[in-house]
């Protein structure tokens, strides 16, 4: 994951984290592998939003607040209720199967199955 956000930060895209987890879960998470740094002011979490994942609400309250429209933005999913939020905030969706049988993200525009391969996934969207 470090690679993908130093490529991401090299290239100047701007990156946040949007997720169904709460604030301290996520603030927690981040914080033991090292990353809350790299997110801090870009947070999301379901707690924001009137519905969560699969509402589209949490993708669009974090691309409205991050001022980018929804067809410019890029979700990295690993759940089929987040592949779902995500295309219907008119989003492109690739789903992460490191861990979730691909066939429950086949509505992501892409899937990949290693995080080594996201960096090129990205260049070439």
């Amino acid at each position: 994951m470090e690679a993908v956000l130093d490529h991401l930060d090299a290239r100047g895209i701007t990156y946040c984290l949007a997720s169904s987890g709460t604030h301290r879960r996520i603030r927690t998470a981040l914080t033991a592998v090292g990353f809350l740094d790299r997110f801090e002011g870009r947070i999301f979490s379901a707690e924001d939003v009137a519905h969560g994942k699969p509402a589209p609400d949490l993708f669009l309250h974090a691309a409205a607040t991050m001022e980018v429209k929804p067809a410019d933005c890029l979700v990295i999913e690993d759940s089929p209720l987040g592949v779902a939020a995500a295309v219907a905030a008119g989003m492109t969706v690739f789903g992460y199967a490191g861990m979730t049988d691909p066939a429950k993200l086949s509505d992501a525009d892409k899937v990949f199955h290693n995080m080594a391969a996201l960096t090129d996934l990205i260049d070439a969207t």
